[in-house]
């Protein structure tokens, strides 16, 4: 997606991640102990890490944003565009990996991120937006109600490093 210039908000900015934001980045997903405890999860920048953040960043139809404030990364949200041939040709933006700062939460940082791939999403011709969630997360599932989610589908994983398809032996 095209990146816009930061959107200033209380006291917070929202801008397009950078390479120099991957460490800050994977602190906040390792701070959240659903994320941490996933296989592969990784702390580090590690070589895999880049390749990963290269392929985002020379996609147009993935953006990474971050909050910031003072400098520092406080939250962060990928989004990414996938066209689909329901619903008349329809395109979707797909949200992943929301986390914000524990001392953030609650304090707009979230919904201010939302609202912005929301707005992105929308002018690049996007009709609807969706996520998956772990079902743990009870205070995120009233969070994206609130922003007006609907809890609509079911959503599955199938973890390809552990599982062959029909092996129901393994979770993602």
């Amino acid at each position: 997606m095209p990146e816009p210039e930061a959107q200033s908000t209380s006291g917070w900015t929202i801008e397009a991640a950078s390479e120099e934001d991957l460490p800050a980045i994977l602190a906040l997903i390792g701070a959240d102990p659903i994320s941490s405890s996933r296989r592969g999860h990784q702390v580090e920048v590690t070589a895999a890490v880049r390749a990963a953040w290269r392929a985002l960043d020379a996609n147009p139809d993935h953006a990474l944003w971050v909050a910031r404030s003072a400098g520092a990364v406080i939250g962060t949200l990928q989004c990414s565009r996938l066209p689909g041939l329901a619903r008349n040709g329809m395109w979707r933006a797909i949200i992943e990996s929301v986390h914000v700062r524990a001392d953030w939460q609650g304090r707009g940082v979230g919904s201010a991120l939302v609202g912005h791939a929301a707005a992105e999403a929308r002018q690049q011709g996007c009709g609807v937006m969706q996520l998956t969630s772990d079902r743990r997360r009870a205070r995120a599932h009233a969070f994206y109600e609130r922003l007006g989610f609907v809890a609509s589908h079911v959503g599955m994983k199938l973890d390809l490093a552990q599982s062959a398809p029909g092996d129901s032996s393994q979770t993602a």
